[in-house]
């Protein structure tokens, strides 16, 4: 850590391009926080450019179709592409609560039992914030409530 004023930085981690977290280390040390930052970092650029991409191909595609079922098809493709980019929008927000409890120490363990969650669950979905049991569990009661 390097303390500068009012500001708490971490040393900037090395990690080499092939890095991959293992079992073998300690559990969400250094090298593991950066990765998983990086990796939601670069999964947030991505959406982001995606977003800017359909802003863009929206304003441009702004025409007058005289055909209705053109027309139509033309307006459910927009509809289609807006719900697609409203869930990227919510996968942003979750992206950035990822990078928050990166920041906080908090990334990596269950937000139900405080266990750890794995590495190939976390790999696979950076952003989960249960061990992939404590979902299981939600998910059950979830349908249990749902059939009622």
């Amino acid at each position: 850590m390097i303390t500068e004023g009012s500001f708490t930085m971490k040393a900037e981690t090395f990690l080499p391009d092939d890095y991959r977290p293992a079992e073998d280390e300690p559990f969400m040390n250094d090298r593991q926080l950066e990765y998983f930052r990086r990796k939601l970092l670069a999964w947030k650029h991505d959406l982001q450019s995606d977003t800017r991409d359909t802003i863009e191909g929206l304003q441009d595609g702004t025409r007058n179709i005289p055909d209705v079922a053109d027309r139509a098809s033309e307006e459910t493709d927009r509809a289609l592409e807006l719900r697609t980019r409203d869930r990227q929008r919510k996968l942003v927000s979750k992206i950035d609560a990822a990078l928050r409890r990166i920041d906080e120490d908090e990334f990596g363990y269950c937000s139900v039992t405080g266990e750890p969650i794995s590495l190939k669950r976390l790999d696979a979905r950076p952003i989960a914030t249960m061990s992939l049991e404590a979902q299981e569990r939600h998910e059950r009661r979830e349908k249990v409530h749902r059939d009622d």
